[in-house]
């Protein structure tokens, strides 16, 4: 079968040009970028460490170009900084760039000025590293959560196109109680609002989960990752996939943490190329902002189109 035919009970409904859109995104930090972990806290040990990203995101980058697909890509600045080759790779490739903040600090533990200034920095130095607008922006961990409804008004005044940063449901570091689907945040203080993407959740049991990213697409199985896809797309709704290098790396380093968050950090490693390759082979995906644009085109007719 061609790597690009998509073959499942979905798509049989739906010829290949009609197909749901759905999202696909990378985070990309380097594993040391674990938030709350004590042997990785200090910035200043992180150029000592052994780096995984640039390997990694290489490697994602050839996945896309394996499939013919394009992403949204959101950086740590403090990576830009050190790779702007990769980058440029990135950006070179057609792919959209955003930021993921400089420090890769939760937005929950900042106040609006320390965010403002984090921001600001990792945008200039994404955009000097890329050539290229950055459009976006995605929390650390989700952690935009209630109470921190200011960090809209900074994104907004920083001149951001939209925000990819809530997970409708509570989990360890953040969560966001917010519809499923793309939609207008409207509880910035000054009453400004912003196009915003939600990841996505499916319900398993009494639960409402997230299965599309990170740590839940490394532990559950393709066929229980492909129900939550077919699940969103019967309500018209688009998934959101996000992953990291690390998400990539079996080889990652490990220090010590709890056992809980080993095996959050560390499960499924070696199954996550795979996972991307079959969902990239069965569903359509296209980067953030023209999901978005698919689903709010009024509202996000200003994107940038860099």
């Amino acid at each position: 079968m061609n790597a690009r035919t998509p073959a499942n009970s979905d798509d049989a409904a739906h010829p290949a040009d009609e197909r749901p859109l759905n999202a696909l995104s990378f985070d990309i930090e380097d594993w040391f970028h674990l938030v709350e972990i004590d042997a990785v806290a200090n910035v200043d040990d992180w150029p000592g460490f052994p780096s995984i990203v640039e390997r990694r995101t290489d490697e994602i980058l050839g996945i896309c170009e394996e499939f013919g697909v394009k992403a949204t890509f959101y950086y740590l600045g403090w990576i830009a900084e050190r790779y702007p080759q990769l980058v440029r790779r990135t950006v070179d490739a057609g792919h959209e760039i955003g930021s993921h903040s400089y420090w890769h600090r939760k937005v929950s533990d900042l106040d609006e000025a320390n965010f403002r200034d984090d921001l600001t920095t990792s945008i200039k130095v994404i955009e000097d590293a890329g050539g290229a607008p950055v459009t976006s922006f995605r929390a650390p961990s989700f952690s935009i959560t209630p109470g921190t409804e200011w960090a809209f008004d900074v994104l907004l005044d920083a001149g951001l196109d939209y925000d990819a940063s809530l997970f409708p449901v509570a989990r360890e570091n953040g969560g966001y109680p917010c519809p499923i689907q793309p939609h207008l945040f409207a509880e910035a203080p000054s009453g400004r609002t912003l196009p915003e993407l939600p990841m996505s959740l499916m319900r398993l049991g009494p639960s409402q989960v997230g299965f599309s990213g990170g740590g839940y697409l490394r532990l559950f199985p393709g066929w229980l990752i492909r129900r939550g896809f077919e699940s969103l797309h019967r309500r018209g709704l688009p998934g959101v996939v996000y992953l990291h290098p690390r998400d990539f790396a079996p080889d990652s380093p490990v220090v010590p943490m709890s056992a809980s968050r080993r095996f959050k950090s560390y499960i499924g490693l070696a199954s996550t190329n795979r996972k991307l390759r079959m969902l990239l082979q069965r569903y359509r995906f296209a980067p953030c902002r023209d999901v978005l644009r698919h689903h709010l085109p009024e509202e996000t007719s200003t994107c940038s189109t860099s």
